[in-house]
C-alpha cells in the first residue's frame, strides 16, 4: 500500500447521542467527490476516545461499506490498551479496510521499548499496515525517534501522521 494524496480524518456525526450513520454516509460520499485520497474514520478528530467498542467497529463497517473501494480507509484504532487496539485492528482487518491509524497510548506513557513492543504488536497480530500517530498534546507522550527509526524498516509500518507541533 502506498500513501499519497490527500487523506481526511473524518468526524463523527451524532445526533440525540447515538451516532447518526445517515448524516456519516454524506460526510463520505462529500469526501469521495472532493477526490480524496483516503478517509480515516475514529481517529481522535472521529471521537475515537469517546466512543464504545460497539460503536467504533459499527463506525469502521459502515464508512468502509459506504466507500466501497473507491478511495483507502484507514481506520483509527488506536487505544490505551495493546490487546484493545489488536482487537479493533482484527476486526477491521475483517471490514476490508486498507490500514489503521495508531495513535500513542496514553496516560500510561509507556517507555521506548513499550511503545515500539505496542505498535509492533498491533501491526503483526492484525496483519495490517499501519500508520503511527504521534499527538503529543493529546497523549503525554511523544513517539521518540529511535522508536520511529526502529519501526521504519517493518513492512507492515507505512509511515507517521505528525501532529507534536
Amino acid at each position: 500500500m502506498k500513501l499519497r494524496g490527500c487523506y481526511t480524518a473524518l468526524v463523527t456525526p451524532f445526533k440525540n447521542g447515538a451516532v447518526d450513520f445517515a448524516t456519516l454516509g454524506q460526510l463520505v460520499e462529500m469526501q469521495i467527490a472532493a477526490g480524496v485520497s483516503g478517509i480515516v474514520p475514529v481517529g481522535t478528530t472521529g471521537e475515537s476516545p469517546t466512543v464504545n467498542t460497539e460503536e467504533h467497529l459499527q463506525i469502521i463497517e459502515a464508512v468502509t461499506h459506504k466507500v466501497n473501494k473507491r478511495c483507502q480507509v484507514i481506520a483509527g484504532t488506536g487505544a490505551n490498551s495493546t490487546s484493545e487496539a489488536i482487537l479493533l485492528s482484527s476486526e477491521a482487518a475483517k471490514m476490508g479496510v486498507d490500514a489503521t491509524l495508531q495513535v500513542t497510548p496514553y496516560y500510561n506513557k509507556p517507555n521506548s521499548e513499550g511503545l515500539y513492543r505496542h505498535f509492533l504488536s498491533v501491526a503483526e497480530q492484525s496483519g495490517l499496515p499501519i500508520v503511527l500517530y504521534n499527538v503529543p498534546g493529546r497523549t503525554g507522550k511523544e513517539i521518540p525517534l529511535e522508536v520511529v527509526s526502529r519501526l521504519s524498516s517493518h513492512p507492515l509500518v507505512l509511515g507517521i501522521k505528525e501532529a507534536g507541533g
